[in-house]
Formats: structure tokens, sequence, C-alpha cells
């Protein structure tokens, strides 16, 4: 990385030229909102939007009620029914790439963030010298609140969310935990800002966030606005609801599918809770509502992405292309869908968008705010999949999307198939499967034109080598911006035990660059 983000996190972020201008403009645009809200005039289109984001874990293109009317999640569809479908939303296969991608505005593999997941061991964190989402909006005077899953690094203080633009924190480092034990591994994971929370063991984690959110909005300044980031546990495993949800679902005959549908449902009622507590404070008409899944279902836990091709970990469709939207009250256009291409890292620079701030021109991010606002078509045209040369690279080698083509480039990993919902699958039967169904030429680069075969069962390659070869050498462009994957080996220094049993920041100085 180059330019304006070579610094210290050890720094407060620098505001200059046209962004301190406009930083000074919304202070004093919110002085005058208060004082108006003394005297009982409302004021909205000069005050910035509150903002909600929020990110579901492993939730597939299947499992929310506007793909899907088996499933119970009316608060979801009431949000995306009003507001903006996207129905070319795209992020990374797995966890942490996805995350930095929202976070920075940057592809991961920019990042040495595109291989795998950051795991609980790994002295690696989203790089300090890039400025996230949160940090852009605490300096333009939001109120910033972060709820849920980080899973962006935490082995050292500077890479956990106070330090990263969030004034609080409630819930776990890791990149899973335990819904009522609040423990990975037999140990304890979950914090309070800087303090460890001992004392809700028993209660489902999707609940306490939830009171979390109640209590945060309750208490808020309404003469600031509000960004309430929410990366939900839900739905990623293990497999666990209280019994009430799983019940609700009594025709799902496969046990994972039934108890992972009963957590889609607790998911929707958190989502609930957050939009009531919103109304009571007087905040919901000026909130401005985000939501995308960090990747697709994981067909082996429970979820599900049918039609589309594979699952979590691929980069298939079914591993990339999610389920999101956007509503509120800022938007021009509603109830339609949005058709333009739409990556991870758009998130970054369209929120900035909708909250009045301009983003850094030299990120990966595309402000798409004003063509989803009004029903335009969209501006990005093009995006990577992943870059990705680590053996085994189970997520994929490479891919790649030009307008309606798709290349990928190497092993693809598992995963290979279409997978109905409400069926076993397992790591075993997996592999039978995707032998058993129609799986198209495996062969080193797959072609698909995704307007006609949005499914991809028809590999192209061998009939288009002059439109692969086009797609090889833009991507190689892409390639030579790589930074190697940052996979470090498990550090002893990041064993609980020295730490009170707790996960915990402070075993690296500073995280591998």
């Amino acid at each position: 990385m180059t330019g304006s983000f070579q610094r210290s996190k050890h720094q407060a972020p620098a505001i200059t030229g046209s962004y301190q201008s406009l930083h000074q403009q919304q202070v004093l645009l919110m002085l005058l909102t208060c004082v108006m809200m003394l005297f009982g005039t409302a004021v909205v289109d000069g005050k910035p939007p509150n903002i909600v984001f929020i990110v579901a874990d492993d939730l597939g293109w299947n499992d929310v009620g506007f793909h899907n009317p088996t499933m119970i999640t009316p608060n979801i569809d009431k949000l995306a029914n009003m507001g903006v479908k996207l129905n070319q939303s795209y992020v990374q296969p797995v966890c942490s790439p996805s995350r930095h991608a929202f976070m920075t505005g940057y592809y991961p593999w920019k990042a040495g963030l595109q291989h795998m997941v950051i795991w609980d061991d790994q002295n690696v964190c989203s790089p300090l010298n890039l400025t996230f989402l949160s940090e852009h909006l605490q300096t333009a005077g939001y109120a910033t609140h972060a709820i849920g899953k980080w899973h962006l690094g935490f082995c050292s203080w500077n890479c956990t969310p106070q330090y990263r633009g969030f004034d609080s924190f409630y819930g776990y480092l890791n990149g899973r935990s335990d819904y009522y034990t609040h423990t990975e591994q037999g140990f304890l994971d979950f914090r309070d800002g800087y303090n460890v929370v001992w004392d809700q063991a028993g209660q489902y984690s999707t609940h306490l966030y939830a009171e979390k959110a109640e209590s945060i909005i309750s208490k808020h300044n309404v003469c600031q606005p509000l960004f309430l980031y929410l990366p939900y546990q839900s739905v990623h495993e293990p497999l666990q609801v209280p019994p009430e949800y799983e019940a609700l679902y009594p025709n799902v005959k496969t046990p994972d599918r039934r108890t992972f549908s009963g957590m889609v449902t607790a998911l929707d009622a958190a989502i609930g809770r957050v939009i009531s507590a919103l109304q009571k404070k007087g905040l919901y008409d000026d909130t401005m509502f985000f939501f995308t899944p960090d990747n697709g279902g994981w067909v082996t836990q429970g979820g599900n992405n049918w039609p589309l091709r594979g699952s979590k970990i691929t980069i298939w469709e079914g591993g990339t292309r999610v389920a999101s939207f956007i509503s509120g009250p800022r938007l021009k256009k509603t109830g339609y869908t949005y058709n333009g291409l739409f990556h991870a890292v758009d998130w970054h620079s369209t929120i900035l968008s909708a909250a009045g701030l301009k983003s850094d021109p030299h990120l990966d991010s595309i402000d798409q705010w004003e063509a989803m606002q009004h029903g335009q078509e969209g501006p990005r045209t093009e995006f990577i999949y992943n870059l990705d040369d680590v053996e085994p690279a189970t997520q994929g080698h490479a891919g790649i999307r030009v307008g309606d083509y798709k290349l990928l480039a190497g092993n693809v990993g598992m995963y290979n198939g279409w997978y109905p919902p409400d069926e076993v699958y397992t790591e075993g039967n997996i592999q039978r499967l995707d032998v058993d169904m129609n799986t198209g030429n495996l062969s080193y680069y797959k072609l698909f034109n995704l307007k006609d075969d949005p499914y991809e069962y028809t590999n192209l390659a061998d009939v288009m080598p002059d439109k692969v070869r086009e797609l090889v050498e833009r991507m190689e462009k892409y390639h030579a911006q790589m930074v190697p994957a940052k996979n470090p080996p498990s550090s002893p220094g990041a064993n609980p035990k020295y730490f009170g049993n707790v996960w915990s920041p402070g075993w690296c100085k500073e995280p591998m660059t």
C-alpha cells in the first residue's frame, strides 16, 4: 500500500482539504440540528443519517425469506422489500477477507489476507496502516459501536475494535464461539470493551447482542449520528438455538437444517429488536440499514445456496454471491432490485457516501450510493473473486468477473456441486455427490456466461479460447498487485493459559506485515 495510508495507527487520522471542510460543516449541522430539536423542529436532510450495518455470518442465498418463502425472516424481508435488493452482490468466500474488505475498501489479496481466515493464534490482522470505515465515521462525528464477531485479528491491542474507530465493542474476537458458553477450544472469548465478560454463561449470544444494541440505542445522544456495526455471530456453526425457534420448522426433516433455520429466525428476531429500539428512541425514521452476509452458506453446516453452485469456502457463486440489501429514508427510489455488480469492498465507499462523506479515490471500493439511491445503472464492470497462490488453496486459486463473464483458474476446492435444501451433506458424502452430479469440465480454466448461465452449469473454456485469454491477461494485471498471503504458523504465546484462560490481545508487539 502506498500514499496517505502509510501511517502509524498510534496517530490520529489526518483530516485535510475538502474532507476537513466537510467535517466542519457536519459538526455545525449537528449543532444546529440539536438546537432545532430543542424547539421541536424536525431536521432530516441536513443531518447525517444513522447507519446500521448488519453482517450475517455464513448466511446462504437460499436462507432468507425474500429468496425462499419457507424461511421465517419477517424483519429482514420487510427491510429488503421496502428498500433496494442487491441481485449481484459479492463477497469473499470466507469471513476475515470479507470483513477486511467492508472496513478498508481494499481487496484482501492486496493485504495478504486472501488465504482462508485469521486463525485464533496467528499474529496477523487487517493492516494497521489502513483506515477503517468506523474511523472515518468517528472522525466525522458519529457515535460508533460494534456488537458481535470481530475476526479481523487481535494479537495486538492495536488490531482490536476500540483502536480501530469504535467507541465500544461487545462480543468476541475470534472467528468462532459457542453461543451459550462463549468459549472457543475451551477458553472464554467474550468482552465488553476491554473487560472480560464472565457472567453470561448459559445466555444465548444472539439475545445478548440484541440487549446490548437496545441499551446503546436507548442511551444514545440524539444530537449525534449513530453508526451501529452488527457483525452477528449468527448463523455460523456450532448449530445452536433455543428450542422455540427450531420448533417453528416442523416440516424440515434434516436436523442440522432445522436447527440452522431456527438460528436464522433468531437472528431475524434480534434485528427486529434493533428496529423497535430505534423506533422507541425516535431514530428509526432517519436510519439507513445496510445488510450483507460475509460469505455464502456452508452446506455441511445447515446453510444453503440453492440454486447457486457451491458453498462457503469456494469461489463458485454459492460461496460468493449473497443476499444483500439497503433500506431507509434517504433512498429516492425503493422497492426494486438493483442489478449492478457490487463487491464487498464497495460497502466502504457506499456507506461513507450515504453519510455525506467522500472516500479515498485510490481504494478498490466504488461508491454506488448515487446509483442505488436513484435506481441508475451501476458503475462497477468487473471485480476479482480471489487471488490465492498458497497450496493447497482450498478456496480457489483465482477468479475474475468482467461484464457477464466469469473465469476461474486452478483448484476450486471442494463443494463443486449444487445442493438442494433439507438434505444431509457431510464432508464424506459431498465428494461422492459431486462425482455423481454433472459438474462439467473441471479443467484448469473454467469460463461461464453468468447472464445466460447464472448457476454455472456450462464451462465455455474450450469453445471460447479468445475470451479465456482475454480474462487471463486481465487477471494477470491484478496478480501483479497481489501481496503474498500472510499465513504464519501458530504462535505459542497466543495460548489463553497465559491470560487467565481467556483469548486476549497483547501477545505480539506488532502483527505480521
